[in-house]
């Protein structure tokens, strides 16, 4: 995993070794088929690639097509600027802002390990799949 600043952006990059088992981590398939993660980008989105090879961000809960948005990655000999105050944390709104958390109140916001966050990351889109599928969503 490399993580650190690229310009104005914060990445968290994951190893071509490391993919699958994030993929896993994160049930990325149960939003996305055919897309894979390849790391974070500010905490808040997921870096995802498709099967041709293009870059997106979505958000970490509901990761869903309609908001894909293209991103160029960093080539993988491009540095990262490292940034020790966030080497192996992730940043994470305790209410996610998908459901009216605010991503501005300081009150909302704790800092969590990688494993944490993909605990975090599944159970609020179990939360979207079930309030979405229910019959009262509808």
């Amino acid at each position: 995993m490399r993580e650190g600043w690229r310009k104005d952006d914060y990445l968290i990059l994951f190893e071509e070794s490391e993919i699958d088992a994030a993929n896993v981590r994160y049930a990325i398939s149960q939003f996305l088929p055919g897309y894979e993660i390849v790391g974070l980008w500010f905490w808040d989105d997921f870096l995802v690639r498709d099967s041709s090879g293009r870059t997106y961000t979505v958000p970490t809960v509901a990761p869903l097509s309609r908001y894909l948005e293209p991103f160029a990655p960093p080539q993988s000999n491009e540095p990262l600027e490292t940034d020790v105050r966030f080497e192996g944390k992730v940043k994470w709104y305790v209410k996610p802002v998908m459901f009216s958390g605010s991503p501005t109140d300081e009150a909302n916001v704790t800092w969590v390990d990688h494993a944490t966050h993909a605990e975090l990351v599944r159970w609020w889109n179990n939360v979207y799949l079930n309030s979405t599928c229910s019959p009262q969503a509808h």
